[in-house]
This record gives structure tokens, sequence and C-alpha cells, in this order.
């Protein structure tokens, strides 16, 4: 009978420059707090600027008028939620802080989502890939063909996104 092996190390050992699993971890999560601290300043500190930043330009005025929405709709808890959604994640705090949401309800927020995303991401993250190289360890073939499986189901998600916003621009184009 196969047994899967542990894929996350112990965590008192040594894991990286000499530091616990757990404290590396720990670390990671403030520095991701801090990070979005600042997101909430610079944005802040832009205000209405936000659109003619480099940002701002990169990310789209209609992007930001998106995520002004559900601010203005959910307040501090859409910074919460913005943990769970990959685009989201890196532009709401600006948002947030451009509308000048109440610093007290999203530094609680964002230590909620700090606190339950980051170790999912962290824990899970570690396990696969301490199981990817332990598979590798036993059978490089098999982890060589999980690789090229990952790999592909990456390319086709992405490819099937930008066919998807292709369709979509060509549908408005059509319609306007």
């Amino acid at each position: 009978m196969w047994h899967a092996a542990i894929a996350v190390p112990a965590p008192t050992s040594s894991y990286w420059l000499g530091l616990p699993y757990w404290l590396v971890g720990a670390i990671l999560i403030l520095a991701l707090f801090g990070a979005f601290q600042v997101y909430y300043w610079v944005g802040r500190r832009l205000g209405e600027r936000l659109y003619e930043s480099r940002i701002g330009v990169k990310v789209g005025r209609e992007r930001i008028q998106k995520i002004e929405g559900v601010v203005e709709r959910w307040g501090a808890l859409a910074v919460y939620g913005c943990f769970w959604v990959p685009m989201l994640r890196h532009t709401l705090p600006w948002v947030a802080g451009a509308l000048r949401v109440s610093y007290p309800w999203y530094v609680v927020a964002s230590a909620l989502g700090c606190l339950t995303w980051a170790p999912l991401w962290w824990f899970g993250g570690t396990a696969a890939v301490f199981g990817w190289l332990e598979l590798a360890r036993r059978s490089p073939v098999m982890a060589a063909v999980v690789a090229v499986v990952v790999v592909g189901l990456v390319a086709w998600f992405v490819i099937r996104r930008r066919l998807k916003r292709r369709r979509a621009a060509d549908d408005q184009a059509l319609t306007s």
C-alpha cells in the first residue's frame, strides 16, 4: 500500500536562513500586512491622481471604477474579500485609500485577510512544492508528467481568458 509522505517541513526545524518554518510564515504574513498598509496610504495620497498614475493607467480607468463600486458597496468587507480574488488583491487597497475607507476598519479587514489567506497559501504552497519534490525524488518521470500537465492547464486557462476578452471586445465594438 502506498503512503503519502508529509510534504510540509517540521514547524520548529530550520527552514530558511536558519529560521523555523512557523517564524518564516509569520514574517511573510507581517510583510503582506505591511504591503497592504503601504497600498492604502499610497492610494490615499494619490486620491484622484490614481487614474493618471502608472498603475492607474496600467489597470485602466474602467477597472478602477468597477473596483470603486465594490468598495463603495461593501466597504472594509471588500478589503477582506479581495484577498480571495486574484486581480483585486493588489488593486483594491489602492482604491480603498483613494476613497478614504475608514482606516481602523481597513486595518481590521486587512489583518483578518492576512491571517486567513496567507497561511492557506503558505502551507498549501509549501505542501505542493515539497510534495512535487518528493514525487521527483521517487519518480522523475511522473514529476515531469505532473509539471507538463500543470503548465498545460495554466496555458489553457490563460488562452481561454484572452479569447473570452477578445470576443467580448469584438462584440462590444459591433454593438457600438
